[in-house]
């Protein structure tokens, strides 16, 4: 069965060029030329991935994938023209999974590769690390379906496929470091231009989630010079 990549883009040569080179590939394409209409239509027939681009009218990349994130743990690749590593940052801390930049000489060759990353994140790696369900205290994962509980509720904002993994391999070992290097390893496997900082945003950004149900969240522990850990007191 083939895969559908929504592309959401104001800008119709960039969604046309894109299209042509998905289908190529052997995709289906939905496309959008704005937030306001993307989120109607990927609430009504959700894609395997989105490509998002973060400048756009009515409603922009940002406030659609807030959105996204309430309901849903798809995996979202931002598109941006700005150069700045604060902005990459902000949009990981927002549940992006992954970002291609339009400066410098913007490449469908790069973009086509990311998605297809990300589709074998999802589809794949997941279920081949672990079939089971992991349980530890109040926290509950199904990697099956991509669902995490605490303290037997849902969390409000769906974890990504990248957090996901992150969770997964630090709840597996409990009590045990895990380097930075090592969760790149397993949340970004075929990528090696990841930086140290990405992981933390990420972490960040799962501790956050986590403590909208529960303020005294604590079970990933940060330990300086090394790593993190999934506290086990």
């Amino acid at each position: 069965m083939k895969q559908t990549i929504a592309l959401i883009d104001d800008d119709r040569n960039i969604l046309t060029s894109i299209s042509i080179a998905l289908e190529k590939e052997g995709y289906n394409v939905q496309t959008y030329l704005d937030g306001e209409s993307a989120l109607i239509g990927l609430t009504r027939t959700p894609p395997d991935l989105a490509v998002v681009d973060i400048k756009m009218p009515k409603m922009d990349g940002e406030e659609l994938l807030k959105k996204l994130r309430k309901k849903t743990s798809l995996p979202v690749i931002f598109l941006t023209s700005k150069d700045d590593e604060v902005d990459e940052l902000l949009g990981l801390k927002l549940g992006a999974d992954d970002f291609v930049k339009k400066s410098g000489g913007f490449s469908i060759k790069v973009l086509i590769e990311r998605i297809r990353v990300q589709l074998r994140k999802k589809n794949i790696n997941i279920l081949d690390d672990n079939k089971n369900i992991i349980s530890h205290g109040k926290l509950k994962l199904d990697p099956s379906q991509l669902e995490c509980e605490w303290g037997g509720k849902q969390l409000p904002d769906k974890l990504t496929t990248t957090e996901f993994l992150i969770v997964q391999e630090l709840a597996k070992r409990p009590g045990i470091i895990k380097e930075r290097s090592q969760l790149m390893d397993i949340a970004y496997r075929e990528d090696t231009d990841i930086e140290d900082r990405t992981i933390d945003s990420h972490v960040k950004r799962i501790r956050k989630k986590f403590k909208k149900i529960d303020e005294s969240f604590s079970a990933i522990e940060t330990r300086y010079g090394s790593g993190y850990r999934w506290n086990i007191s």
